[in-house]
C-alpha cells in the first residue's frame, strides 16, 4: 500500500518538471508566470490520482509512462479551468480560493495559458522515454478523445452555447470524459485491457458532475474557493434544477456505490474503494446529507 502513496506523491514533482519546459530565458515572462499560477498549488488532483491508482493496480510496469500520462491529464484539467473561468463563459473572479487566471493576468493571457497547457500536456507525454510505443499511441488517442469534439471537454464547453442541451451529453463531455480518460489511460499505461476500468471512470465522472451541480446550488463560495449559483446565472443545465435536491443527492450516492462496485478485482482494490469513498465525503457538504 505504501508504494501507491509513494507513486502519487511523485505527481507534484512531475508537474513541476512539465511546467519547467515552459520556463526558459526566451519565454514571455507573463505567460510563464500564468502557466505556473494555473497549475500550482492545484486542487485535489483526483484525476491523476485515479490514473496512477489504476495503473498501479494493473502492475505499473512502466512507472514513467503512467506518471507522464497522469501529469498530462492534470494539465488538461488545469487548461479547462483557465478557459471555463473566462468572461465569455463563467466570468468567475475566483478559483481555488484565489483570483482566477484572467482576474490575475488578464483575459488574453488566460486564453493563451489554457492553450499552452493543452499543448504542454501532449508535449510532456510525447517525451516519455518508453519502450512501449504502442501504449504511447493508445494514450495519445485516449487523451485527444477526452478533450476534443464530439466527446471531450471542448464539446462539453460548446454545449453551453446551445439552446437545446442534453444534460447527460453535457455532463459526460464536460466532466465525465476526463475521468474516463484517467481510468482508461491508467490501464493502458500498464499494458492492460482498459475495458473493465472504463465504467469506473464513467460512474465517478458522473458522480463528480452531480456533486458540482449540488455544490453550485447549496455550497459556500468561501469553502469552495469559487463562485456559486453559476448554472442559474448562465442558464445551464443542473441536476438539482431539473429534479430536486434530495433526488440529486440520492443520484450522487448511487453513482458512488456503482463506482465502488465496478472496481475490478486487483491487488489494490480496497485502496481504490477507500479513495472513492473519501472523495465522496469531501465533495458533498455534510449539511446536504
Amino acid at each position: 500500500m505504501s508504494n501507491i502513496f509513494h507513486v502519487i506523491g511523485n505527481l507534484e514533482q512531475s508537474l513541476h518538471a512539465a511546467v519547467a519546459l515552459t520556463q526558459t530565458k526566451v519565454s514571455p515572462p507573463t505567460l510563464t508566470s500564468a502557466i505556473e499560477y494555473a497549475v500550482f498549488p492545484g486542487g485535489a488532483r483526483v484525476r491523476p490520482q485515479l490514473c496512477l491508482s489504476v495503473s498501479h493496480a494493473c502492475g505499473n510496469d512502466d512507472p514513467q509512462l503512467s506518471m507522464r500520462v497522469a501529469t498530462a491529464i492534470e494539465l488538461l484539467h488545469c487548461a479547462s479551468l483557465a478557459h471555463d473561468d473566462l468572461p465569455c463563459f463563467d466570468n468567475a473572479a475566483t478559483r481555488r480560493g484565489m483570483p482566477s487566471l484572467h482576474a490575475r493576468f488578464g483575459e488574453r493571457i488566460a486564453i493563451l495559458t489554457g492553450d499552452a497547457l493543452i499543448i504542454l500536456a501532449f508535449q510532456y507525454l510525447a517525451q516519455s522515454d518508453t519502450r512501449y510505443l504502442d501504449r504511447l499511441t493508445l494514450l495519445i488517442q485516449t487523451l485527444t478523445t477526452s478533450v476534443g469534439s464530439p466527446y471531450g471537454l471542448i464539446a462539453g464547453q460548446a454545449w453551453e452555447s446551445e439552446s437545446d442541451i442534453s444534460l447527460k451529453q453535457y455532463h459526460h463531455a464536460k466532466t465525465g470524459a476526463l475521468f474516463v480518460a484517467a481510468s482508461v489511460a491508467g490501464a493502458q499505461a500498464a499494458g492492460f485491457d482498459p475495458t473493465p476500468w472504463r465504467v469506473v471512470g464513467e460512474h465517478l465522472g458522473s458522480a463528480y458532475q452531480i456533486a458540482d451541480d449540488i455544490r453550485d446550488v447549496i455550497g459556500n463560495a468561501d469553502d469552495l474557493g469559487k463562485p456559486i449559483s453559476q448554472d442559474q446565472k448562465h442558464q445551464r443545465p443542473n441536476a438539482v434544477h431539473s429534479t430536486q435536491l434530495t433526488d440529486a443527492i440520492d443520484c450522487f450516492n448511487t453513482l458512488i456505490i456503482k463506482t465502488v462496485e465496478s472496481i475490478p478485482n486487483c491487488s489494490h482494490q480496497q485502496f481504490l474503494k477507500e479513495l472513492v469513498l473519501q472523495q465522496a465525503d469531501r465533495l458533498i457538504p455534510k449539511a446536504a446529507i
